[in-house]
């Protein structure tokens, strides 16, 4: 059974929320600011934390600086583009705007313990995503990524062989709200990506832009890096 700790102040929400989740066969534990949320953390061992931004005591970005990271999903009313990157920017899993529908966090919940499964690895020619530590290895040395790199990243990696147009990649960063986003942010991240992981980002052999369309990773590439 995986346990969740749930830190949000409005209690119709914290309720409604657990009630739900629990019935799904989740162990849900609820506090509502800053302190009791560190103080859960510091004496119980959870899968995933569901963290809302704004707390009696702090915000919810305070909290997640300070704790040991775990899989993280902000849950808040803010819905701007900075309050977005922030909370990807230090490295949470994802975002969901208030209000939401159950079903959409349970979605999104799943997706997160996925991609966190222990011990799961997925390495094409010399670059390895390890998905404990999410971090990414080339040549079994940590590459430095930001959490929104690392997102797009693993998308490429989990669909490889398939062609993944800019859409879909957008979709997946900015959670469906890629109405206010810079289709360039998109090319400066994949340009940014080619430079740490490519052995020459000019001419780059892992990540192929498929003109037009997207972005993918080749079967060919895919065999070479699983032989």
């Amino acid at each position: 059974m995986y346990k969740i700790l749930l830190i949000e102040d409005d209690k119709s929400i914290a309720t409604t929320v657990s009630y739900y989740l629990e019935a799904q066969g989740f162990k849900i534990d609820t506090e509502n600011t800053v302190k009791t949320g560190m103080k859960a953390l510091n004496n119980t061992e959870y899968d995933l934390m569901l963290l809302d931004i704004n707390l009696p005591d702090g915000t919810g970005y305070d909290l997640y600086e300070r704790s040991k990271k775990i899989p993280t999903i902000f849950l808040t009313a803010l819905d701007e583009e900075k309050d977005i990157v922030k909370g990807f920017d230090l490295g949470a899993d994802d975002y969901i705007t208030k209000p939401f529908h159950a079903g959409e966090l349970l979605s999104r919940i799943k997706n997160v313990l996925k991609h966190n499964v222990k011990d799961k690895k997925i390495k094409i020619r010399d670059v390895e995503i390890n998905y404990t530590l999410k971090k990414v290895f080339k040549n079994d040395i940590e590459v430095e990524m930001t959490a929104l790199e690392y997102k797009v990243l693993v998308m490429l990696f989990e669909n490889r062989g398939r062609i993944i147009t800019r859409e879909q990649i957008l979709s997946v960063i900015w959670d469906s709200e890629e109405n206010f986003v810079n289709d360039n942010t998109l090319t400066v991240y994949i340009k940014r990506i080619r430079e740490k992981i490519e052995d020459n980002p000019n001419k780059p052999e892992i990540i192929k832009t498929v003109r037009g369309l997207g972005y993918k990773i080749d079967d060919l590439c895919s065999k070479k890096g699983n032989k």
